[in-house]
């Protein structure tokens, strides 16, 4: 049997690096920033912005699109030739110059943005798969809860420490202040560039490469093995049940964490002070439920970890579309002048809890049912759910949001995390990691 020995801290701490340096690209691009800036201003169609939303989910749908394609093929080609790290560049690389480009996007060259969000998503997006399936390598399998959860901690203090510069320096999203703030796209990838340095100096390379087949390419055999891992998932019920889970629940995420920030500007009609406090309050919060649910995954399961994220997810949903009724009740019942903004300040601290805890415990999960031997294919069918999931909740949000308005639209992630959580009853954490440890004693 293949022995998980813990790494070193050092290469524990290389790979949670790439965490840290990424969330720039997720925090500045995605969620807070340029989403704001693409859907107000360059395509700004005031008042209720529905075709500047549409783009904007369109455009990252797409570049999950090309994550859904490649992504398992590439992890097999991966684990095949012993190429994690490689593959690893490649992406990071791709990110940093598609990222740096949106500098060129303005009012009237929406196409542009919208081709740029396409490559730098796919490769910002397909990068997290590829340093997920070093996970399985870092430790044994009572450590990986602690392992994930460091990594998404860590990821986000980098967003706070990635976002100051924007706060202090390039102010806030507006018209008038273009010029100033089209260089958040600059600041993301320079960020992400220097950052992620000590991810590839520290971590280790430990796949061998195997020579190919007479006649057979790396595309041929990565479809192959991609072609067998579907043959015998049914072998692995509870890692396939478990990704429908994932794809559902981060359906819901990733709607959550596009449009968070364009939901206070549009709906909840925030100031630029409270957009900032919400900025820290959700890295805060976040980056204490990664940890302190890194524990809970150890000590009571990473599987009861991931569902009580998904009952708080439906909660926090709830909330965020009753903020304002919740701000109308208060002041009317019991005279308590709380503008929505500051209770969609409360809600954000809830939604925080649940969203690097449920993200580490599906990234644990997938750790705990992978073989060493093929832990970068398993992490690439990881990746395609969660990818898939991007592409269709947002998708769907999107033409949502056209038909009733981004308010109502909002509730569709209560259904989607109710459909995870009715999946998740169906996986069996004890049966998935035996399934994992008997493929490594082969």
């Amino acid at each position: 049997m293949t022995q998980r020995l813990r790494a070193s801290n050092k290469e524990i701490v290389g790979w949670a690096m790439f965490d840290f340096a990424n969330q720039a690209y997720t925090l500045l691009i995605v969620t807070v920033v340029f989403g704001d800036l693409f859907t107000r201003v360059i395509v700004g169609d005031a008042p209720d912005y529905r075709l500047g939303n549409f783009l904007w989910s369109l455009s990252l749908a797409l570049g999950y699109l090309g994550v859904v394609i490649l992504s398992p093929i590439a992890g097999a080609v991966m684990d095949y030739t012993g190429s994690k790290k490689r593959f690893l560049f490649a992406s990071y690389l791709l990110t940093v110059i598609s990222t740096g480009a949106l500098y060129f996007v303005a009012p009237g060259y929406a196409w542009l943005g919208v081709l740029l969000l396409i490559v730098s998503n796919f490769a910002y997006s397909i990068g997290e798969a590829f340093i997920a399936a070093f996970l399985p390598e870092l430790g044994p399998p009572e450590d990986l809860g602690k392992i994930s959860g460091f990594g998404w901690a860590l990821g986000y203090i980098g967003g706070m420490v990635s976002a100051v510069f924007v706060l202090l320096v390039l102010g806030e999203v507006s018209a008038e202040n273009f010029e100033s703030i089209r260089w958040v796209g600059p600041w993301a990838a320079f960020f992400f560039l220097v950052a992620a340095i000590p991810t590839f100096l520290w971590v280790r390379e430990r796949g061998v490469s195997k020579p190919l087949p007479p006649g057979t390419g790396y595309l041929r055999l990565g479809i192959s093995r991609v072609r067998s891992t579907i043959e015998h998932i049914k072998d692995r019920r509870d890692l396939a049940v478990l990704l429908v889970s994932i794809f559902f629940s981060m359906c819901g995420i990733y709607i959550i964490i596009t449009y968070a920030f364009i939901y206070g500007a549009q709906i909840i009609g925030w100031d630029e002070q409270v957009r900032t406090w919400m900025f820290i309050i959700v890295q805060i919060t976040a980056a204490l439920g990664a940890v302190a649910f890194g524990f809970v995954q150890d000590r009571l399961g990473a599987m009861f970890t991931y569902r009580l994220t998904l009952v708080l997810w439906m909660l926090a949903i709830a909330l965020i579309y009753l903020t304002p009724a919740i701000s109308d009740a208060l002041r009317i019942h019991f005279g308590v002048d709380w503008q929505a903004q500051y209770v969609f300040l409360l809600v954000g601290g809830l939604a925080g809890l649940c969203l690097g805890s449920c993200q580490s415990s599906t990234r644990t999960l997938v750790g705990l049912f992978s073989p060493l031997s093929r832990s970068a294919e398993y992490f690439g069918f990881w990746g395609l759910s969660m990818k898939l999931a991007g592409m269709t909740g947002l998708l769907g949000l999107g033409l949502l949001q056209m038909l009733v308005g981004l308010k109502s639209a909002i509730l569709f992630c209560i259904v989607l995390f109710g459909a995870a959580f009715l999946f998740s009853r169906h996986v069996n954490e004890a049966r998935g990691r035996a399934l994992a440890e008997h493929a490594d004693a082969e």
